[in-house]
């Protein structure tokens, strides 16, 4: 079963490649992505409201329970 997440956090850069690891918040889980998608619309715009956030990112996250953890070498 798939599960979606709103995540973030306080980037380290003006490019938004990277969250500063301490900083990052994981919102959910919520059972569809529309679901995800509202909050992220409304945390996101709560970022741009205050304009003092602007180096808050959010993203959504796709984790599927159901599915084995990749490995890695």
């Amino acid at each position: 079963m798939a599960q979606y997440w709103v995540v973030g956090g306080k980037i380290t850069d003006a490019h938004f490649h990277e969250a500063l690891d301490e900083n990052e918040k994981w919102i959910g889980p919520f059972a569809d992505y529309e679901m995800a998608k509202r909050e992220w619309a409304r945390r996101a715009g709560a970022t741009i409201a205050a304009s003092v956030d602007s180096e808050i990112q959010y993203r959504i996250e796709r984790i599927d329970t159901d599915a084995p953890p990749a490995c890695t070498d």
